[in-house]
């Protein structure tokens, strides 16, 4: 263990000479693109004054908290992260086109952000340099209740679309996340998964029309853009094809009372495992209006023994989260006779509006006001790790004995399962790129968070969240194994863009895509044949292509030279 300090101390201080050093070195880097980035933009016809507003060096003051607001996992917020050479938060669309063909010329790659929730980072972090295009700024909401849709910029968040349909109407909503922080732009463009996906489907599977900057710095509405393109920014990831601007929606009838409940149920003492495999044959079958989410984790509770005191004991507790759409009368009578094993009670059940059933989701108290999802930021984030998972067939009770047993056994990891069933059966694969539909009967999310720093500590977390993954292999999917693009896991397969590209894409493209990933194959190929709109693990072309353009390149070639050979003097260093 001394040891391992001792090389830990070595590496901290060999890794500030290198930051420092790389710091004096690429001063001038930074300045010089910065520089002639400004200049490229202006000759887009974009006014200096708003330059100064929306372009950002990392010698400027705002540059570290524009980059750390909308950081949502800690595991990469510290000095060692890589950050971008500039971060560009336009205010006006248009401005998005000049700087798509800026950072072209620039010869850098482009990470767009809308609100940071990506799981792994890749919208914040490269190991190559690049430009951040945060799109927080456009966030405009226009809503037209009597048709029935609103236009949403991408750098809206979720919760700033329910409280704008919730100040025109009492009797809409929208089917998206539960989490209100969330972006636009990754959030609906991933699929769009909510709590009344079995009443009306994903998000994309409400999207009406849409708003993109591709490759060539042209604005694209659905008809220009064509079919294909349109269909494949509705789940196959906005990022591998354009720049998303804003999505036109169609808003849902919600009725004027629904019925929230969350009951808790204990392995130790309760019939859990009779209650899961009963919820497992009824959830996607149940009422289009009922969804009902299944929360197990492990947990330590403590125990009185009139000999030995008191004794802790390792348990699970598994928590049942339902909206319905409707009033409690008629979920007690739905419940107790599809779910009976349950024991749901009249006083387990919550009537109130659509709105204060968005706030119980997303964790407020039950005394919160709807203005309250207009903030942004959201709690203090954690580190994190999740990963995904697709369940065709039941698990069987010896199985779900055995997966509560190592759930227990590693202390650290919670699994939640989302039912499918009802809209989501009715939709058929090919719909949209999401292909995770009819034979579907819920979907699983492995999660693990943890708020002590060190790199122990996150080997221990991702080693204990990988170990569950791998022991699940048996019950759910295979050929593929699926996962949920919008739960990003770099796990399951990464690309770096080489001669192998198509073959790296492929690995992750059919968990995520299934059948859909050589359509998406296609339509990436025909719109960014170069590959400029590219990520860890964004849709590939057919075709590599070696030579990239560099005409009229708004800095020297040796600029990106200095910033890359700190970046991997530092992972030799850390690594």
């Amino acid at each position: 263990m001394k040891f391992l300090n001792h090389r830990s101390t070595m590496s901290s201080h060999l890794l500030l000479v290198v930051l420092i050093l790389c710091n004096t070195l690429s001063h001038g880097s930074f300045n010089s693109i910065y520089n002639s980035f400004v200049n490229c933009l202006t000759t887009k016809s974009i006014p200096q004054k708003d330059i100064s507003q929306i372009v950002y060096s990392p010698n400027n003051p705002l540059f570290n908290p524009i980059l750390q607001t909308y950081i949502r996992n800690r595991r990469f917020f510290n000095f060692t992260t890589s950050k971008p050479v500039l971060i560009v938060t336009p205010s006006k669309e248009f401005q998005v086109s000049s700087i798509v063909l800026c950072t072209k010329e620039s010869d850098l790659q482009l990470k767009i952000r809308s609100g940071g929730h990506d799981y792994e980072g890749i919208s914040y972090i490269s190991n190559v340099p690049f430009i951040m295009l945060d799109m927080f700024n456009l966030r405009e909401i226009y809503m037209d209740v009597y048709a029935e849709t609103a236009w949403v910029q991408a750098g809206a968040t979720l919760g700033e679309i329910y409280y704008n349909i919730w100040t025109k109407s009492d009797l809409l909503g929208f089917p998206a996340g539960v989490c209100h922080t969330v972006g636009v732009g990754g959030h609906v463009s991933g699929g769009g998964y909510g709590n009344m996906l079995r009443k009306f489907g994903l998000s994309v599977d409400n999207v009406l029309d849409a708003r993109l900057v591709d490759v060539n710095g042209r604005i694209l509405d659905r008809k220009s853009m064509g079919e294909d393109l349109f269909w494949a920014i509705k789940g196959g990831g906005g990022a591998s094809f354009g720049v998303i601007l804003a999505f036109k929606i169609r808003l849902v009838r919600v009725p004027e009372t629904v019925t929230y409940f969350r009951v808790e149920r204990f392995l130790d003492n309760q019939n859990v495992i009779d209650v899961v495999v009963q919820w497992q044959n009824v959830a996607s079958k149940i009422d289009n209006d009922l969804f009902i989410r299944l929360l197990i984790q492990p947990i330590t509770t403590k125990h009185e023994n009139k000999t030995k005191g008191a004794r802790n004991t390792k348990t699970i507790r598994a928590t049942f989260i339902a909206l319905f759409l409707g009033d409690s009368s008629r979920l007690m009578s739905l419940v107790n006779n599809e779910l009976p094993a349950l024991g749901l009670i009249k006083q387990d059940c919550f009537e109130m509006s659509w709105i204060d059933s968005v706030l119980r989701w997303a964790s407020f108290v039950n005394t919160t006001k709807p203005i309250s999802l207009l903030n942004r930021t959201g709690d203090p984030s954690h580190f994190l790790k999740r990963k995904s998972d697709y369940v065709h067939e039941p698990i069987s009770r010896d199985g779900l004995d055995s997966i509560f047993k190592k759930v227990i056994s590693l202390e650290k990891v919670a699994i939640v399962f989302n039912p499918y069933g009802g809209r989501m059966a009715e939709i058929r694969e090919d719909e949209t790129p999401f292909p995770h539909r009819e034979s579907v009967l819920f979907k699983i999310q492995y999660a693990v968070n943890w708020d002590e720093e060190g790199v122990v500590i996150e080997k221990e977390h991702l080693s204990h969240i990988r170990d569950m993954y791998n022991f699940m292999t048996p019950y759910v999917s295979s050929n593929p194994r699926e996962a949920y693009l919008n739960y990003r896991d770099l796990d399951i397969g990464t690309n770096d863009h080489g001669k192998n590209s198509l073959e790296e894409g492929r690995i992750y493209g059919t968990k995520y895509f299934k059948n859909n990933f050589d359509r998406l194959v296609k339509v990436k190929s025909a719109v960014d044949p170069t590959n400029f709109f590219r990520n860890e693990q964004s849709i590939p072309t057919q075709t590599h292509s070696f030579g990239k353009e560099n005409k009229g390149s708004c800095f020297t070639i040796s600029s990106v030279l200095v910033l890359g050979e700190c970046l991997i003097l530092m992972s030799i260093i850390l690594f």
